[in-house]
């Protein structure tokens, strides 16, 4: 058993086999503690984490014409995480947050925090066809816990691997308020398909797993891997909610993702369309009514696995005056002059177009991203336009 044990710090003979670099280290598992397949009890144990660091240069104006010029700093994520295999059949995945940086929302209010903040995911994994077969399917797994809603690509991909410092404003939105939904998922798998079917509680404001007292949405996942090159995602999320708490946020709505990539080279697309309800998802009648966006993402290998440019544009609208609404990175956040009135960052047409270059140090563990980006926000009263650059550091194991 002991010589199946892994430290997580590289031993001399680890070390040599890869020469001393660290990027081969980083990227061969490091974290895998544990792992012994004819243990009947405890198959691996594995830890890693992410620490993803960001700052941003602001200016534009605001409903009134007034200008706007504003840095944050931010600490946007640490993360510790744990994965467990265990019983042949069940896998165990806990990650926990230990930073809370909303200086960007007020800094008078909210201060930098480190230490626990809430979980990030915790869910149990059973695997139904590897314990008593898949039949006629290629894959069976039943999961309960809180996680990520997945809608989108960009929501479907890890915050290590998006192209953009943060995902696009509609993306942001159908996966849901800031809480991790507590659900139940049944995976199937057949062939170049893929069908995820879920029930998630609405209770939005538990720090680990929720209850179910105030109601429910429902959630589905079809993936087709049409070619080697082209996967057509389309996700789709209806609510029914009945108590005080909403954690989608939204009435329902689906999404169509198509990815393409080709040598040095893809795109990705999606098109969404919903509605954003009404009663505790949107108590007041301007921002109800449905919503609809699209995002075009190319992106290229300037130097093959170091140096990726990614080009960016989203498109928002709704026919109610304050039926979108912007993330809040950074818009949306607090102002050095109170007088700066961005309404909320509530409208009925939104467009941006961002540009940047990641730079990776060590592909799927370290990069360096840099991006700019220009945005126009209609609103009630006039339009909001904002110029934002961005630096970014993202690391994981």
């Amino acid at each position: 058993m002991l010589n199946k044990l892994r430290i997580l710090i590289a031993s001399p003979a680890s070390a040599a086999s890869n020469n001393g670099n660290w990027c081969e280290w980083l990227r061969n598992d490091p974290g895998l503690l544990y792992e012994n397949k004819d243990n009947p009890y405890i198959q691996s144990f594995e830890i890693g984490g992410r620490l993803h660091y960001q700052i941003a240069s602001l200016e534009g104006t605001d409903v009134n014409g007034m200008d706007f010029n504003d840095t944050y700093d931010e600490y946007r994520r640490l993360r510790f995480e744990t994965k467990t295999q265990f019983l042949k059949y069940f896998v165990a995945e806990v990650n926990v947050n230990l930073v809370d940086d909303k200086r960007f929302r007020d800094d008078f209010f909210n201060e930098l925090e480190w230490g626990y903040d809430r979980f990030d995911e915790a869910s149990l994994e059973f695997d139904i066809g590897e314990a008593f077969g898949d039949g006629w399917l290629d894959g069976i797994k039943l999961k309960y816990g809180r996680m990520k809603l997945k809608m989108t690509e960009e929501v479907h991909m890890s915050s290590n691997e998006i192209y953009t410092i943060e995902r696009s404003g509609i993306a942001d939105k159908l996966g849901g308020n800031a809480s991790r939904p507590t659900g139940v998922t049944l995976e199937l798998d057949k062939g170049d398909w893929d069908l995820t079917l879920g029930v998630f509680s609405a209770e939005d404001d538990s720090d680990f797993i929720a209850g179910w007292g105030e109601g429910e949405f429902f959630y589905g996942s079809l993936e087709w891997r049409a070619t080697d090159d082209l996967k057509l995602l389309l996700d789709y999320s209806q609510n029914n909610h009945s108590g005080n708490d909403d954690a989608l946020g939204y009435g329902w709505a689906a999404a169509l993702s198509a990815i393409y990539k080709k040598k040095c080279w893809g795109i990705i697309t999606e098109a969404i369309y919903g509605d954003n309800g009404g009663g505790i998802s949107a108590p007041i009648t301007r921002r109800q009514g449905d919503f609809h966006a699209f995002v075009v993402m190319p992106w290229y290998w300037i130097v093959e696995d170091k140096l990726q440019a990614v080009i960016q544009y989203q498109y928002a609208s709704s026919p109610e005056s304050q039926g979108l609404q912007l993330p809040a990175r950074y818009v949306r956040a607090d102002h050095e002059n109170p007088l700066v009135d961005v309404d909320n960052g509530r409208g009925n047409e939104h467009h941006l177009l961002y540009a940047g270059l990641n730079w990776h140090l060590c592909p799927d563990r370290v990069k360096v991203m840099g991006g700019f980006s220009v945005e126009d926000l209609t609103t009630r009263q006039s339009e909001i336009k904002a110029y934002t650059w961005q630096l970014a550091v993202r690391t994981s194991f």
